[in-house]
């Protein structure tokens, strides 16, 4: 096995420059921790950001890709495959929309998403149905098209002319919405819990008036729960814990348990639009990928892990709520579930570095959020464990801020 040096240098001369990486290699892990090359092991809150909500090695899904990936890991799309039919009767039966389409991630399921909108607005309105609303800080992907949904500048700069026929507005405000709307628009996108914004929950009476809006100007209406999706908020679908149905989904991380997949889901009224050659993959919806989402849906189902995201997750708030109470460099403690965010009101990366060093893997987006995206088999002694951890790291950049202040104070006077 290679060392972490030799593992960081290769990359450092092979890769493209894209990821700020932590100073951790992980080599394997099981269950809701990993070890590092060098034999440390870490508590996994990320699990892959989102992606491996089973967790790591789950022994049904080991033994699923060794048994089909013996018979076929690849057939094309020019062919059936057993799998692929069932997995979108199932997901459009616990979903209540009527068609899917297979892609291999969620920037992708994006894209498809919003061909599929344009499509259906060219068909019904002219080519002049064309616009989309999207939300001030959100994130939809790092393709064209999915960056120009994306109301972050940061993630957009130096790569315009982005798409046209993109109008942002703010989370929750109703007026805006209103205001941006017309007859011209094709779809309404959103998460409705933003991810990289900071774990930013939509409130649900916006997605009502989004829901209604929409409706009203003949328009999709479309959630992106990449992130969201898939039993972290503790349903299948985070529409189903905010009590509004889209027209379209996009879906992806944890479906096929660690394997590259997305999807989306559509209702018959606007999927009907795409007919073969206007929308295709060549790696989407294979049989592998495909029965191994079929059988991470059975595992959430048989052992009942979406009330064990609802249990460990309520308890989970109540801990991060609780630092909120005790730091006073923590603010506010958000999310639900197995999406879960504590904020800062300073740069969160020493409470990061402190916690990697303590064997405790999370992230920081926005610069001052703490984000957890836990795998479902996380249990409550874990939280605790990663609490403590969290405690005294906070404990220590809290004290480092008031040596600081008390250090600038009289500079001042």
């Amino acid at each position: 096995m290679s060392s972490y040096q030799e593992i960081v240098e290769r990359e450092q001369k092979y890769l493209l420059n894209t990821y700020a990486r932590y100073p951790v290699a992980i080599a394997r892990g099981k269950g809701v921790h990993v070890w590092d090359v060098e034999g440390r092991r870490y508590l996994d809150l990320l699990s892959g950001l989102g992606v491996n909500a089973l967790g790591h090695a789950h022994p049904r899904i080991v033994k699923v890709i060794r048994d089909q990936a013996a018979k076929a890991i690849h057939v094309s799309n020019l062919y059936y495959n057993e799998y692929q039919g069932l997995l979108a009767e199932k997901l459009c039966a616990r979903s209540g929309l009527d068609r899917a389409f297979f892609a291999n991630s969620g920037t992708e399921a994006i894209e498809g998403a919003l061909k599929l909108v344009r499509a259906a607005g060219h068909a019904t309105g002219g080519p002049e149905k064309s616009i989309v609303v999207a939300l001030d800080n959100s994130f939809h992907g790092r393709t064209m098209g999915a960056l120009a949904l994306t109301g972050q500048p940061k993630y957009r700069k130096d790569f315009d002319p982005m798409l046209e026929g993109v109008r942002f507005v703010p989370r929750n405000d109703i007026a805006a919405l209103q205001a941006a709307m017309a007859d011209q628009v094709c779809g309404i996108v959103l998460e409705p819990i933003q991810g990289e914004g900071g774990i930013q929950e939509v409130a649900p009476e916006f997605l009502r008036a989004c829901r209604d809006t929409a409706d009203h100007h003949r328009a999709a209406l479309i959630f992106d729960e990449i992130q969201c999706g898939m039993g972290r908020t503790g349903q299948l679908f985070a529409f189903q814990h905010f009590g509004v149905t889209p027209d379209v989904v996009c879906i992806a991380k944890p479906m096929a348990a660690g394997l590259p997949m997305g999807a989306f889901l559509a209702k018959e009224e606007f999927a009907r639009h795409i007919s073969p050659g206007k929308h295709g993959t060549t790696f989407g919806g294979g049989p592998l990928a495909c029965r191994v989402a079929l059988e991470y849906l059975a595992i959430l189902e048989e052992e009942n892990l979406l009330e064990r995201v609802r249990r460990v997750g309520s308890y989970f708030s109540q801990k991060l709520r609780e630092l909120v109470e005790k730091f006073d460099i923590a603010v506010e403690a958000r999310g639900l579930g197995a999406i879960q965010a504590l904020e800062l009101n300073v740069p969160g990366k020493p409470v990061l570095d402190g916690a990697h060093a303590n064997g405790l893997l999370f992230n920081v987006t926005q610069d001052t959020v703490l984000r957890f995206l836990p795998p479902f088999l996380l249990e409550e002694k874990h939280v605790d464990s990663g609490v403590r951890i969290l405690r005294r790291q906070l404990a220590a950049l809290q004290k480092e801020q008031k040596k600081v202040r008390r250090a600038v104070e009289p500079a001042a006077v």
